[in-house]
């Protein structure tokens, strides 16, 4: 098949599990002998040819007021302004068309569109050519992607939201093929009305950063106990609830917390954390992070959309404290991988972090059954094998209509 792959970014612009899964998706279905190009946005002007580890790259200037990705923060009215162009995006749909026309694809795949806008879908439906949709978060309900504000996961969707996606899910009806990376993804989106038409599918994405052994890694230094975060420094991922929850317990324990995010926030979460048992470490490799540490936290208050920390904390071996918000409860099973904890009971996390510091036979218990329980997720070939019966079933009922889908395929 020739492949088109469309995405608001593409490598070296990375800025998070999106990018490394799509990077991952696309060099293995060149290795298979599909011919594939990908398409993103970019900071200059024009559309400028490139590649990316043999992979031919489409790099086109973002047709608003900014390029988004450049670690800037616009003021709030720029901002707002960005998102109304953003809500159909005519001359990105030009550029699109344009490429369409030169690359004449089998098949298109959309994966984040905040730059392209829904107008991708027309300019690809006109071109006469199927499109899959493949959701990592919640753009197509929420510009900014998470439905999360003021601290809170957001209930229901807000006035502006709701008048800057206005017809977005009518708009769905064009995409032949919708995939979630995880069951909760693909039904938050058809639940708020989107894909009715859509065939269906569920792939879980695989990391292509896990470790090679079956076997933990042995800790031979006699050390305190290690819990660790490791993530974007954002205040949808919980790392405060975490820090004041971990600083309750009475533990001979410290507290990792690896990653990078806005200095003005990370000097806020410092100042709640007592240097003695909570060390922030900066950004780094996440194999050598789970390595120096005994249990992995993912306390998100804002709905993971898949939660690849989470499975990879577990290839390594470790016991998981998830948050029951979104996709980590697909990933970690509260008793059999890790423990789970609710945002709205707070002091549930502050509990399962006493848990498994002072059980140590519950600890090595989940920490046994870590791998094997996500095996089936880890592998990138599985991966592939699954999007690529997804693309064939979708070139070859091309144009068939089946009418809203009563059941969901996970591969």
């Amino acid at each position: 098949m020739k492949l088109l792959f469309v995405n608001s970014l593409y490598a070296p612009h990375t800025v998070g599990g999106v990018e490394v899964m799509l990077q991952s998706m696309v060099e293995g279905l060149q290795r298979r002998g599909h011919e594939v190009e990908v398409l993103s946005t970019g900071p200059d002007a024009g559309l400028r040819r490139d590649s990316h580890n043999g992979v031919p790259v489409l790099r086109a200037g973002l047709r608003n007021l900014y390029w988004p990705f450049a670690g800037q923060r616009p003021g709030t009215l720029r901002r707002l302004a960005w998102h109304a162009l953003d809500r159909y995006n005519r001359g990105m749909r030009d550029v699109l068309a344009q490429v369409l026309a030169q690359s004449q694809p089998d098949l298109v795949v959309c994966h984040n569109l905040a730059g392209w806008s829904i107008a991708a879908w027309d300019a690809i439906h006109d071109a006469g050519l199927p499109i899959v949709q493949v959701l990592h978060d919640q753009y197509l309900t929420c510009p900014r992607g998470m439905r999360f504000n003021k601290g809170q996961q957001c209930q229901r969707q807000c006035g502006s939201c709701a008048l800057l996606r206005y017809s977005h899910a009518q708009a769905s009806a064009q995409v032949d093929t919708v995939v979630g990376v995880s069951r909760y993804q693909l039904a938050a989106l058809v639940d708020a009305g989107y894909f009715a038409h859509s065939q269906r599918y569920v792939v879980y994405n695989s990391s292509p950063f896990v470790p090679l052994q079956d076997a933990p890694a042995q800790v031979t230094e006699r050390r305190p106990l290690r819990f660790g975060f490791i993530g974007s420094l954002t205040p949808n991922k919980g790392v405060e609830w975490l820090i004041e929850q971990f600083q309750k317990q009475s533990l001979d324990a410290s507290l990792l917390i690896a990653g990078r995010g806005d200095a003005a926030y990370v000097n806020t979460l410092k100042s709640l954390a007592d240097p003695q048992h909570v060390h922030f470490v900066g950004y780094r490799n996440s194999s050598e992070f789970f390595s120096e540490i005994d249990v992995a936290v993912v306390p998100s208050i804002g709905a993971e959309s898949f939660g690849l920390v989470a499975l990879e904390a577990c290839a390594h071996h470790l016991p998981v404290i998830v948050s029951t918000r979104g996709g980590l409860v697909e990933i970690v099973r509260d008793g059999l991988n890790g423990l789970h904890c609710a945002p709205e009971h707070p002091d549930s996390l502050g509990e399962a972090i006493r848990r498994l510091g002072e059980d140590a036979p519950l600890r090595q218990r989940l920490a046994s059954r870590a791998r094997e329980s996500v095996a089936s997720m880890l592998s990138v070939e599985r991966m592939l094998d699954e999007y690529e019966t997804v693309l064939h079933h979708t070139l070859f009922s091309c144009g068939v209509r089946h009418g809203p889908a009563n059941a969901v395929s996970t591969l």
